[in-house]
């Protein structure tokens, strides 16, 4: 949604609530890139639940993965006062001020997925990404210690944005695991902002430099996918395993993909709209409710073994 209907939208909520009758809410949500898959199936799963409230009006602004434009639309909620406002921030320190205003404006402000440099926020609904680092790069080193007899092997880490907490924490986990191994190299770790096409030209360089590449950790379904693009165009799809975070369902989803062996394993990272519309709508129609100042979902690592279950 741009930023033009995501104004009428909330306008035409306020000329409604003018009228008396039933008290209507209104609910705003600032998606950071509605063209990212992960977020795509936010937003279908978030219009679903609230579309159970018919005195609940769902706006969504679309940041287009842009730190300005996502403010600029903060901002605008901010003066049209929903009941409450829900961001999944583009990037962290981007968004920490403008959140705070809303805070300051008493618009209850839910924090989705990504954090924030401050807790200017009312509930914070998120996984845990160090977790799903430790748990992609334990799997690694069992791949490899399984392929080697040893703890051992070149990885490709390829990076989402930099500076967003998932990028910075599934690295981070990751990187913990491997450090306890010294003859796992990360041989190169481009960055390919979350996107397939931009991991796909990164990972053709890195396959250009790089003559042996045991395994691509893509902090995302999307890279990781692209990178096996990669590798297939060049013939070599087969000398690595190719790893991806998110586990989105359907067909084009990373839980698929395991299936079709396209990856050889997936993290399940939780949209988290269920328990975000679960604490939204205790918000608006609970006074005396008081949220939890975080909430964190758990992931679920998906292979061969269990991708066929976890798809249905």
């Amino acid at each position: 949604m741009t930023r033009r209907s995501a104004i009428a939208g909330l306008a035409g909520l306020a000329c409604s609530c003018a009228g008396g009758g039933r008290k209507q809410f209104a609910v705003a949500f600032s998606q950071a890139n509605n063209a990212e898959p992960y977020r795509a199936a936010q937003n279908a799963l978030m219009t679903k639940l609230w579309s159970d409230h018919p005195d609940v009006k769902l706006v969504i602004s679309d940041a287009q993965q842009d730190n300005s434009r996502q403010v600029a639309q903060v901002e605008t909620f901010i003066r049209q006062k929903p009941d409450l406002l829900i961001v999944a921030p583009n990037e962290r320190a981007a968004l920490t001020a403008v959140m705070g205003q809303a805070m300051e404006a008493k618009i209850p402000v839910i924090c989705l997925e990504r954090d924030i440099l401050q807790p200017s926020y009312t509930s914070y609904v998120h996984s845990d990404n160090v977790a799903i680092g430790r748990k992609a790069g334990q799997f690694i080193v069992d791949h490899l210690t399984k392929k080697y007899g040893a703890a051992k092997g070149n990885v490709v880490a390829m990076r989402g944005l930099l500076g967003v907490e998932g990028e910075i924490n599934r690295d981070k986990g990751a990187k913990e695991v491997f450090g306890r191994h010294p003859d796992i190299k990360i041989v190169a770790d481009p960055v390919a902002d979350w996107i397939q096409a931009k991991a796909k030209d990164r990972m053709t360089e890195v396959l250009r430099s790089q003559p042996k590449i045991d395994v691509v950790y893509g902090h995302n379904d999307p890279m990781a996918v692209g990178a096996y693009l990669a590798a297939k165009e060049l013939g070599r799809e087969g000398e690595m395993i190719f790893v991806g975070v998110d586990g989105l369902a359907g067909e084009a989803g990373g839980i698929k993909k395991v299936m079709d062996g396209v990856l050889a394993a997936t993290f399940v990272y939780p949209l988290c709209v269920d328990k975000a519309v679960e604490v939204g709508d205790r918000i608006l129609r609970e006074p005396g409710f008081r949220p939890e100042k975080e909430y964190v979902i758990e992931s679920t690592m998906v292979t061969a073994e269990n991708a066929a279950s976890l798809l249905g």
